[in-house]
């Protein structure tokens, strides 16, 4: 086992390169356009509520925790069956407190990360106290790196880490999540859920940093297509010092998912326009902001949503959606024993989410 040195980095020069600086210049200025567009929306708790059931959706699926859009829109956290679905609810659950936590403090405590793999994993574990942990490779069993064993030495490495997050060193914030994200999994913290908590750790950097509001960058979709890149630029990095190497790919994997989430808002807010003037124009009574905003945070919304978020009756809320549903602004569907109303070109749109070639 090789040990694992604390942060910072012994050697910041590897990283001092025309290419790695290139790859900050792009991947902030995607990011400062993404942040910007978010703030110009009316409502950003729908990106929160939309957005973010799709990075955990990706996000779960490099842990091989497939599921579909239809199972988590059609499901609520007290509802869910599939046992994939609700790995990803619990992910969804598991963003908020942590960008909750962080909104409140402007901190990323200690408490905080094992608040959030708590929410993940729903179980009380903490840090690994137990030697025996360690990562194969998924076909040949071959061990490919063993993390600290010493519970006392997780520990401390994790302080560190902490540490290393609120330093006041010069060193640019995507470098520091680049670093801190690896680092994170070299430590491997946890039993359970390590993979999962390292990748929302990067989006609470990005907040905690001021360079973005709302977690929603969609990076796990960034590794999932490159998974194998991602794999192998870890353990380069463990085993040969090429930071560049690393700090590159997540740069990358920065401007090239701020470049479509920049794509997928601005189709989010011109669909809410269209649809606010739609119906605005042939339904003028029934029109409300919190009735717009209702069917895009929930892609499925039901009588039940309505009644509570606009505050009317069931005998209201059922007739608003049926009158949307008659002028095609949503779909009737009966699920079970529910009636759904589904807002298809924003299913589609979130369906159909794709990262630039």
């Amino acid at each position: 086992m090789t040990k694992l040195p604390p942060l910072p980095l012994a050697d910041l020069s590897a990283l001092d390169t025309r290419e790695v600086w290139a790859a900050l210049t792009e991947a902030h200025r995607h990011l400062a356009e993404l942040k910007g567009l978010c703030e110009s929306l009316p409502n950003q708790g729908i990106l929160l509520d939309t957005l973010g059931i799709q990075e955990a959706k990706d996000s779960s699926e490099i842990e091989n925790i497939i599921t579909t859009h239809d199972e988590l829109f059609a499901t609520q956290p007290d509802t869910v069956t599939s046992p994939a679905a609700k790995e990803v609810r619990h992910y969804v659950s598991a963003l908020r407190v942590g960008y909750e936590a962080v909104r409140d403090s402007g901190l990323i405590r200690l408490e905080t990360v094992l608040a959030v793999q708590a929410e993940l994993e729903r179980n009380r574990a903490g840090l690994r106290k137990l030697p025996g942990t360690v990562l194969k490779n998924a076909v040949s069993g071959q061990v490919i790196y063993e993390p600290p064993q010493d519970a006392s030495v997780v520990a401390s490495l994790m302080g560190n880490l902490i540490d290393f997050l609120h330093a006041d060193d010069g060193l640019d914030p995507l470098l520091r999540m680049a670093i801190a994200h690896h680092q994170f999994e070299s430590i491997h913290p946890f039993y359970d859920g390590n993979g999962r908590t390292g990748r929302i750790l990067n989006l609470l950097i990005l907040q905690r940093e001021g360079l973005l509001d709302l977690p929603v960058l969609y990076l796990s979709r960034y590794i999932t297509t490159t998974k194998a890149d991602y794999y192998r630029l870890l353990q380069t990095a463990r085993e040969d010092g090429r930071w560049a190497e690393w700090c590159r790919y997540m740069l990358r994997g920065v401007a090239v998912t701020s470049r479509s989430a920049i794509a997928l808002v601005k189709a989010l807010r011109d669909l809410m326009l269209r649809t606010k003037h739609g119906i605005r124009e042939r339904l003028p009574k029934l029109y409300s902001q919190d009735l717009l905003n209702n069917l895009f945070r929930y892609p499925y919304t039901k009588i039940e949503f309505v009644e509570r978020e606009l505050g009317v009756s069931r005998i209201t809320a059922a007739k608003y959606l049926d009158l949307l549903a008659r002028e095609g602004f949503v779909r009737k569907q009966k699920l079970g024993k529910t009636n759904f109303y589904i807002n298809e070109p924003l299913f589609a749109l979130l369906r159909e989410v794709t990262l630039e070639p």
